[in-house]
């Protein structure tokens, strides 16, 4: 049931999101490394949350790399040292995990290693989408407003018509009706992007509004899967959000996990089928 003791602190966490948003978009348009930069120490900082849920934060010989790691990749995901990255990042995992065997269990370091290429895997691929410097506010936008007008969907229309349940052992609240109206929301807010795009903000170049509908369709059950896999993850340690730095929403993972999921989808189309191309 939708009250207004429900939305109050979803809404003023929206517009404080909306609001810090526009601004990383115009001061990145105009100096692009800033968006490597913050999207890198974002995922630092939900690879700290992730940590500290399973109380390994303070394993600092553990936690330390997998709050490099992320950081670092923002900064290098579009060059030839990603490699080099990923390969000194699991050389130093396992170094540390023999090291230190008798505090740190594989069961540790999996949890460690595979939570932070994750979170690290998925933020990247804002940094590269944006690094080319072609349509970054277009990118950016979508990236971001996709998942969170599905998430507004599935909340709004599950709320007042949810009657049957989608996963009810992992997220209680979420119904088949809610996951079709974040589906509808997901393709309307697509086409509205495509269309103040193309004839608002850049009229030099063609959007593939086919495309847009593509992406609205599987975007939608794509955040769905990482709300609920996080969820999950969440239900396995026994809590209920991952920090509390948005109110009604939790911490920073809690609100970014389907972005986490839906951000590599946005860049694996576009290099199919890219979304904007100059007009001739």
């Amino acid at each position: 049931m939708i009250t207004l003791k429900s939305l109050k602190p979803r809404i003023l966490t929206a517009v404080f999101g909306i609001a810090l948003l526009i601004a990383v978009l115009i001061i990145g348009e105009i100096w692009l490394p800033l968006f490597s930069i913050l999207i890198g120490l974002a995922s630092s900082f939900m690879v700290g949350e992730y940590l500290h849920a399973k109380n390994l934060l303070k394993r600092y010989s553990l936690s330390v790399p997998c709050l490099i790691f992320p950081f670092a990749l923002s900064l290098l995901i579009d060059t030839r040292f990603v490699y080099l990255l990923l390969t000194l990042f699991f050389l130093v995992a396992f170094a540390v995990m023999i090291s230190g065997h008798k505090k740190i269990s594989y069961i540790d370091l999996a949890y460690s290693v595979t939570g932070t290429l994750l979170i690290s895997f998925g933020m990247c691929s804002i940094s590269l989408i944006c690094s080319t410097g072609i349509g970054v506010a277009f990118y950016f936008v979508t990236i971001f407003a996709l998942p969170w007008m599905a998430d507004a969907g599935g909340f709004f229309i599950g709320g007042l018509f949810g009657k049957h349940k989608l996963c009810p052992n992992i997220s209680p609240k979420k119904t088949v009706e809610g996951a079709v109206g974040g589906v509808l929301f997901c393709i309307a807010s697509a086409i509205l992007i495509g269309v103040i795009f193309q004839f608002i903000i850049m009229p030099n170049v063609k959007i593939n509004f086919w495309v847009l509908l593509l992406l609205g369709v599987v975007d939608a059950p794509v955040s769905i899967l990482g709300d609920l896999s996080f969820s999950l993850i969440k239900r396995s340690l026994g809590i209920k959000d991952y920090g509390s730095i948005f109110p009604g929403h939790g911490g920073m993972l809690d609100r970014f996990d389907s972005i986490i999921f839906t951000a590599p989808v946005i860049v694996l189309i576009n290099q199919f089928i890219p979304f904007i191309t100059a007009v001739v």
